[in-house]
C-alpha cells in the first residue's frame, strides 16, 4: 500500500484475522494505528518501530504472541501503547526504551520476570497497567516522588516483600490497585498524597484545553480509540480514558473527566499485618478503600469518619477487634460497608447510611449486637458506665452482701417449711393407723 500521507487508521472491531503484514511500511506519517478487538495472530511486527511519528498504537484483544519488539524503542513520540488481553509472554528487556510513553496497558497477558528495570526509562508514565501477568519480586525503585504516575495497577501477580515507601511518595497518585499479591508487613502511613492530586490539579491534568488539544494521550484509557467529531480548528479526534476499579464488591468503570475526581486504594488479598494506620483517614476525597483478606489487627480507626466522599469501605476477613466507631455514621455517601469475619463487639450503628445495611455486612462477629443483626444488646453494652466514685463502688459491694444474706435466709425458711410439712403428713397417717411401710410395699411397680 502506498499510503504515504495516511495519519489515522482505525481497523478495530472488524473481525480481521491472520498476521499483521507490512502493508503500512510507507505510511511514514502515521500517528495512530488501532487494530484492537480483532483476531490478529503472530507477533507484533518489528517494522512498526520504523514509523517514527507514531503516537498511538492499540493492538488490544487479539491473539498476538511473543514479546514486545525492541524496535518499538525507536518511537520517540509514542504516548499510548495498548496491548492488553493478548498472548504475549516472556520478560521485558531492561533496555526497553520508551521515554515519551505516558500510558501503558498490558494487562491480561503472560509477561514474566522482574519489573525492576523494565520501565526505568519511561519516566513520563501517567498510567501503568500491568495487571494479571506473571511478574514477580517487588515494585521497582524507580517509582518515586519524581514520577508522574497517576494510576498504578499491579494486581494479580506474585509481588512480595514490604510495600515500598516510594509508592506513597508519588505526588500525583490517585488510584492504586495491588490486590492478589503477597505483600507483607505493615503498610506505610504516608498516603495523604493521594488527595493532593485532586486538590492541587483538579481537572487540569486530563481536561483538554485549546493549548493542549494537540496532545490527547492524557485523556485516554480504553483499548478502543473512539473517533469523535473533529473540532473546527483541530484536525485530530479526541479520546477518553476509561478505567475499572474494584468498588462495591464489583468492578466499576470510570471514564473521561470523572477520573479527575476518582481516588481509590485496593490492598485486597495480600499478607499485610499490624494496625491500620489512622493516617488513612486523611483522604477526604477518596471514594474506595479495600483492606479485606489481610492479617490486620487492632481496631477500626476513628479517623475514617473524615472520609467524607467514601462510597465503598471493605474491612472484612481480618483480625480487627473493638467496636465499630459511631463516628462512621457521618459518612453520608457510604453505600458499601463490610466488616464481616472479624472480632468486633458492641452495637452496630443504625443511623444515616447504616440503616441500609443488613446482617450480611456484619456476619462472623459474635460480639456484635443490635436490630440490624437481630441480636439484642444488653444494657451494659448499650451504655457502658463505670462507677463515678469510691462511694458508689462501696454501695454496689454492700448491695451484693445484702443479696447473699437474703438468699441464705430464704433458704433456711424454705427448709423449715418443708420440715413442718413432713411432720404433718406423718402425724396424719399415724392417726388413721395406716402403716406407711406396708403401704409402700403394695405400690405396683
Amino acid at each position: 500500500m502506498n499510503l504515504t500521507n495516511l495519519q489515522w487508521l482505525y481497523l478495530n472491531n472488524k473481525n480481521f484475522s491472520g498476521k499483521i503484514e507490512d502493508g503500512l511500511l510507507k505510511a511514514s506519517l502515521l500517528l495512530a494505528l488501532d487494530l484492537c478487538n480483532n483476531e490478529f495472530s503472530g507477533q507484533i511486527p518489528s517494522w512498526i518501530g520504523n514509523i517514527l511519528n507514531l503516537e498511538y498504537l492499540v493492538l488490544a484483544n487479539n491473539f498476538l504472541e511473543g514479546n514486545i519488539p525492541t524496535q518499538l524503542g525507536n518511537l520517540e513520540f509514542l504516548q499510548i501503547l495498548d496491548i492488553f488481553e493478548n498472548r504475549l509472554a516472556r520478560s521485558i528487556s531492561s533496555s526497553f526504551n520508551l521515554s515519551s510513553l505516558q500510558n501503558l496497558y498490558m494487562h491480561k497477558n503472560a509477561f514474566n520476570g522482574s519489573i525492576l528495570d523494565a520501565f526505568r526509562r519511561s519516566s513520563r508514565l501517567i498510567t501503568l497497567d500491568i495487571r494479571d501477568n506473571k511478574f514477580s519480586r517487588t515494585i521497582p525503585n524507580w517509582i518515586n516522588e519524581d514520577s508522574r504516575l497517576h494510576i498504578l495497577l499491579l494486581s494479580g501477580h506474585n509481588l512480595q516483600g514490604h510495600f515500598p515507601y516510594q509508592v506513597c511518595e508519588l505526588n500525583e497518585l490517585s488510584i492504586a490497585d495491588v490486590l492478589y499479591n503477597k505483600f507483607s508487613g505493615s503498610i506505610p502511613p504516608c498516603y495523604t498524597n493521594m488527595t493532593i492530586w485532586n486538590q492541587e490539579h483538579d481537572v487540569s491534568l486530563f481536561k483538554l484545553t485549546e493549548e493542549q488539544s494537540f496532545d490527547m494521550s492524557e485523556n485516554y484509557y480504553n483499548s478502543i480509540l473512539p473517533l469523535n467529531k473533529f473540532e473546527e480548528d483541530d484536525d485530530r479526534p479526541s479520546f477518553q480514558r476509561e478505567i475499572e476499579l474494584m468498588t462495591k464488591n464489583r468492578y466499576e468503570s470510570y471514564k473521561g473527566n470523572i477520573l479527575n475526581y476518582m481516588a481509590g486504594l485496593d490492598l485486597f488479598c495480600n499478607e499485610f499485618t499490624g494496625d491500620i494506620p489512622p493516617e488513612y483517614g486523611s483522604f477526604p476525597e477518596i471514594h474506595a478503600l479495600n483492606f479485606s483478606h489481610n492479617f490486620f489487627s487492632g481496631s477500626i480507626p476513628e479517623s475514617f469518619s473524615n472520609l467524607k466522599m467514601i462510597e465503598s469501605l471493605d474491612l472484612s476477613d481480618k483480625k480487627l477487634s473493638g467496636s465499630i466507631p459511631p463516628q462512621l455514621t457521618k459518612l453520608n455517601f457510604l453505600s458499601n460497608f463490610n466488616v464481616s469475619y472479624n472480632n468486633l463487639s458492641g452495637p452496630t450503628p443504625n443511623v444515616g447510611q447504616f440503616v441500609n445495611f443488613d446482617e450480611s455486612n456484619y456476619r462472623g462477629n459474635l460480639g456484635l449486637c443490635g436490630p440490624t443483626i437481630s441480636k439484642k444488646c444488653i444494657s451494659v453494652l448499650d451504655s457502658p458506665e463505670k462507677p463515678s466514685s469510691e462511694g458508689e463502688e462501696n454501695e454496689s459491694t454492700i448491695d451484693m452482701v445484702a443479696f447473699y444474706w437474703s438468699f441464705a435466709a430464704s433458704f433456711v425458711i424454705y427448709g423449715i417449711i418443708l420440715k413442718f410439712l413432713h411432720l404433718f403428713i406423718n402425724f396424719h397417717i399415724g392417726r388413721h393407723d395406716f402403716d406407711l411401710n406396708v403401704y409402700v410395699q403394695f405400690i405396683p411397680d
